[in-house]
């Protein structure tokens, strides 16, 4: 996500606590918004893969491996 993305959804934020916003502008702050929110979970899901957790028996297991590396993983 740019910054020019995130400035974007932080002016549409401002603009629509002071004077409201289009139809138009409210589609583009959701969409805005989806694709925020994607980023974060895709970097959580990275970050998550590149850990490593120690067993009760000394094993060594990584998460990503453990839960699906990425894409759709369950980490609950």
């Amino acid at each position: 996500m740019t910054e020019e993305k995130i400035a974007r959804i932080n002016e549409l934020y401002h603009k629509s606590q002071a004077e409201g916003l289009t139809e138009e502008e409210k589609k583009e702050q959701k969409l805005l918004r989806e694709e925020y929110l994607a980023a974060i979970r895709g970097n959580l899901r990275a970050q998550l893969n590149q850990i490593d957790i120690i067993d009760k028996d000394g094993k060594i297991e990584n998460l990503g491996e453990k839960f699906g590396n990425g894409a759709g993983g369950n980490y609950s």
